[in-house]
């Protein structure tokens, strides 16, 4: 099982490989990103793995990037849209260019930027990362006035980019890490968060301080708060934070587990491993992007090896479950996730379709 391990002075973020249900808590002490957990995988699960190393890029554990209050902000442009079309409808070939390779009114040149990608980009407009030949809807987060592309898939609406709403007024405080927010752009750069979404502890993806709504008031590092029912959390009105159990309902709409990593990553940004592709399918528009973590001591990894999603399932008091995607991994994961750690935010729309 390959493994991923590396030093970061008072916390270690270790990846390994998908785990099942099983596995027993970390605990307190033990500041890997990722539990340890028994594998339920085989080799034809997963492409080749190994015991190599890999080191992600550092930065500074303090995130200048906004100052600005959780406390919404006014728009103009607030109207939502209700239009989620089936992913199975087809756009016309104008229509594809417009959705692929354009960023606001000007035109991108999609195909050339993607032309001999073989890994992770932060340059390339996230228009170019969408599939073509889906029919994405829209809505629009009232809070803020930011447009995101929705995607049916199964019975459930998903947005199909990473939520990027700024929760910044609550400081962030670990074992003398301090951050002037409990939500992050990727190396503190807000063009990354522009693009690929922030990343949130997962007091903030449960909006534990009960700013929008109570389900997840209290939730968070070393607090063992057992949420129950529908947790809109940092979600837009109308959206919510999805459960283990709704992330197994999207397994099995894409062809079960065993190989939803490949039908849920976008087609283009994934590294190579050992000259594979780590790139998906992206069958059904769902657009999962590379777009790293950041550990609790403000350091940041993985980018262009791993998506990582929050749901709002706690596992333990340190620790909740969260749907990772792996560049060397056809399949998902579904495992423990120490809280304070960033990861990205996909929100579910409100009921069945």
């Amino acid at each position: 099982m390959k493994k991923f391990l590396v030093a970061m002075g008072v916390a270690a973020f270790a990846f390994v490989g998908c785990g099942d249900d099983s596995s027993s808590s970390s605990g307190p002490n033990d500041e890997s990103g990722v539990e340890s957990s028994s594998s339920s995988n085989t080799q034809s699960e997963a492409k080749q793995s190994s015991s190599s190393e890999k080191t992600g890029k550092s930065s500074s554990s303090v995130d200048n990037a906004s100052s600005s209050s959780v406390k919404p902000e006014s728009s103009e442009n607030s109207s939502s849209s209700s239009k989620v079309p089936e992913p199975a409808e087809g756009l016309s070939s104008s229509d594809k260019t417009s959705v692929s390779c354009s960023s606001s009114a000007v035109k991108v040149d999609c195909s050339a930027l993607l032309e001999g990608e073989t890994g992770w980009s932060w340059d390339v407009p996230k228009e170019c990362r969408f599939n073509p030949d889906i029919d994405y809807g829209t809505m629009t987060d009232e809070r803020d006035g930011k447009v995101y592309r929705t995607v049916k898939i199964g019975d459930q609406v998903w947005m199909a980019e990473n939520l990027n709403y700024a929760y910044t007024g609550v400081p962030y405080n670990y074992s003398g890490y301090t951050s002037d927010s409990t939500s992050w752009c990727y190396e503190n750069d807000p063009a990354n968060c522009a693009k690929y979404g922030r990343l949130y502890t997962w007091a903030a993806a449960m909006d534990s301080s009960g700013t929008w709504s109570t389900n997840g008031k209290g939730c968070g590092y070393g607090s063992e708060c057992s949420p129950t029912g529908t947790i809109r959390g940092i979600c837009p009105e109308g959206w919510h934070l999805p459960s283990k159990t709704e992330f197994e309902t999207l397994f099995s709409a894409v062809g079960g587990i065993s190989t939803a990593g490949t039908a849920l990553k976008s087609t283009s940004g994934w590294n190579e491993y050992e000259g594979e592709s780590g790139n998906g399918t992206d069958s059904f528009g769902f657009s999962a992007l590379p777009a790293g973590s950041r550990s609790n001591n403000g350091n940041y990894y993985y980018e262009g090896d791993n998506a990582l999603f929050w749901s709002s399932t706690e596992k333990f008091s340190y620790s909740a479950y969260y749907m990772r995607l792996r560049y060397d991994f056809d399949r998902a994961c579904l495992d423990g996730a120490i809280k304070n750690f960033g990861h990205s935010v996909r929100c579910l729309k409100d009921g069945a379709e």
